[in-house]
């Protein structure tokens, strides 16, 4: 069995780790996606004693980010995260551009896509900004709180720093990007908003705690894996540094 050897992530220096690069990979891959595929559609579900509850359907697979950015955290540190933050700011940052420029470019004739891709990118402008902000803000958070409850807890207790971040994050993820994102938008009136905000809230805290086992596999594995355990004593929590 590898015996994990705790150091202070100031400690490391520029020390490269196996698996790093995939899991920072994977985090921009579901930002992206997420971002694209699911943000702007709004679904329901009719649910016993409950009835109709309303939520954006990118809580199906954005919650995920959240955990990659636990598992970050927890595994390699917060400065690492940090990084991961970066990739991520910056991709939504080109996907941005490459919406706008796809949507504005010439239509050739005879072909009738271009009502579509306004209608999907066209608006693009204003999720990209709600995420970037909301990304920002709520990642930096999340990463922020995990790493100072597991110097705190002294390790254990996990489930307590996944879930008491992912409250604290997603919390401010909910209230920063639906009202940037939609607010004005004839097919979201506003207390629509309010509601899947809320929603959106209750099913991302849900995710973490339903997803707990998963990233104690993943967190263990990696951990093993690397064969150190970062805690981020001494760290500079600057979101400013890579």
């Amino acid at each position: 069995m590898t015996t994990l050897r705790s150091i202070n992530a100031r400690d490391l220096g520029g020390r490269s780790f196996r698996y790093f690069d995939f899991v920072m990979v994977a985090f921009v891959v579901i930002l992206l996606l997420s971002n694209v595929i699911g943000a702007e559609k709004r679904s329901v579900i009719n649910l016993p004693w409950i009835g109709l509850w309303p939520f954006g359907a990118g809580i199906l697979f954005f919650p995920v980010s959240y955990v990659i950015d636990d598992v970050l955290t927890e595994v390699y540190g917060y400065a690492r995260a940090r990084r991961a933050l970066w990739a991520g700011f910056g991709a939504l940052i080109f996907m941005a551009v490459m919406e706008w420029t796809v949507v504005h470019l010439p239509v050739a004739e005879g072909w009738n896509g271009q009502a579509a891709y306004e209608r999907v990118f066209g608006a693009g402008w204003r999720i990209i900004l709600a995420s970037i902000t909301a990304f920002w803000v709520g990642d930096l958070l999340n990463s922020f709180v995990l790493a100072k409850m597991k110097i705190a807890t002294g390790g254990k207790y996990l489930w307590t720093r996944t879930i008491g971040s992912t409250i604290v994050g997603e919390g401010a993820d909910s209230l920063i990007f639906y009202p940037i994102a939609f607010y004005g938008l004839a097919d979201w009136p506003v207390e629509q908003i309010g509601m899947v905000m809320l929603s959106q809230f209750v099913l991302k805290v849900s995710w973490e705690v339903l997803l707990t086992p998963v990233t104690y596999l993943v967190v263990n594995v990696l951990k093993r894996s690397e064969g150190i355990d970062v805690y981020d004593r001494g760290t500079d929590f600057s979101p400013f540094q890579l």
